[in-house]
Parts: C-alpha cells; structure tokens; sequence
C-alpha cells in the first residue's frame, strides 16, 4: 500500500508521454505564409490560409514597358479553427481584413515576363498578418 504513491507518478508520467507521441502523429506542421503556392495551407502569424486560384495577374512584364503596373487578385481561403472555410479576395499590395487583424499579399513570384506563359503550380506568394491578441 505505502509504494502506491510511488509507482502512480511514474506510471502516470508514461501514459502522459505516450499519448503525446500519439496525438503528433502524422501531424505535419503548417509552413509559414512566405512561399506558399496555390492550394497549400499555411500559417500566418495567427490564421491558416490557402491561396486557392489566381483571379487576375495584369502586372507589367518585366521586360515590357508599361503606362500601369497592373495588379494581381488571388482567391483565398480562411481554414477557421472549427474547420469551417470563409473565402476572401487579397490584392497585392492592399491589406484586407480578417479574423482580428488583417493580411496582406506582400510579393508574387515568379516575375511576370512577356515570352513566358505563367502556369498556376508556378506562382509562390508572401503573406503578411498584422493583428491578433
């Protein structure tokens, strides 16, 4: 009776460790929001988003002269933390609002270039999230 205590610490610590090791994995943690492509989840700063279909790509090519620099419009999702997917619309440059605080889409490679034809698997994209507690 008196090597109860004992042994319940031990045995406690074990099965606290082992469901550890159980509950991680095949768990694989997001990459953060600095090159992420269409279709992959990442985390920025506090919400999981993921780009999701390149709506609009005016940008001056680089080896072109351009009265406007033109813009690019991506659709993203907001992955919540139930689950639930709120769509949005980020434009380069601009912030937009979401969850308490707001992100922006800070760079969009590759450059864009007039004898190249973009394909939606070579875009990478750079999110920025300001906000949060």
């Amino acid at each position: 009776m008196q090597n109860s205590p004992r042994l319940a610490a031990p045995i406690l610590f074990a099965a606290l460790a082992l469901s550890a090791c159980t509950t991680t994995r095949g768990q694989t943690p997001l990459p953060d929001a600095s090159n992420v492509t269409l279709g992959q989840r990442a985390y920025a700063d506090g919400p999981i988003i993921q780009p999701v279909a390149v709506l609009e790509d005016s940008r001056c090519p680089m080896n072109a002269r351009c009265v406007w620099a033109g813009r690019v419009r991506v659709q993203m999702l907001w992955i919540r933390g139930n689950g639930d997917k709120q769509p949005f619309e980020v434009t380069l440059g601009e912030s937009t609002p979401l969850a308490d605080g707001s992100i922006t889409l800070e760079s969009v490679r590759p450059d864009k270039m007039t004898n190249v034809v973009l394909k939606p698997e070579d875009y990478r994209f750079s999110f920025r999230f300001d906000g949060g507690i």
